[in-house]
């Protein structure tokens, strides 16, 4: 999910919330959680796929198709860690 996640990043996921496309989404695999893009909902479930289609190892609904929308655990809401770094405007010279 680079550039928007990274592997490692904890994030707060609002289990069985109303899913858009557009929206970043945890869903049960079978090997596993997965953590993707919501494209579009199919007659078979939720189209997922990678920010970054490039990505070395990526797998999304490319690869194991549309996942069935109970299989769509929730909506993620929130980055918290690591924090944003934050950043300040340089003052007026």
């Amino acid at each position: 999910m680079r550039p928007a996640l990274r592997p490692g990043d904890w994030l707060l996921v609002r289990l069985g919330a109303a899913v858009r496309p557009g929206d970043v989404v945890v869903a049960r695999r079978p090997h596993g959680l997965i953590v993707k893009r919501a494209f579009r909902l199919t007659g078979d479930g939720w189209w997922l796929e990678s920010d970054n289609q490039s990505a070395p190892g990526r797998r999304d609904s490319w690869d194991f198709g549309a996942v069935p929308e109970g299989d769509v655990l929730g909506r993620v809401v929130l980055r918290y860690w690591p924090r944003p770094a934050l950043r300040f405007p340089a003052p007026p010279a």
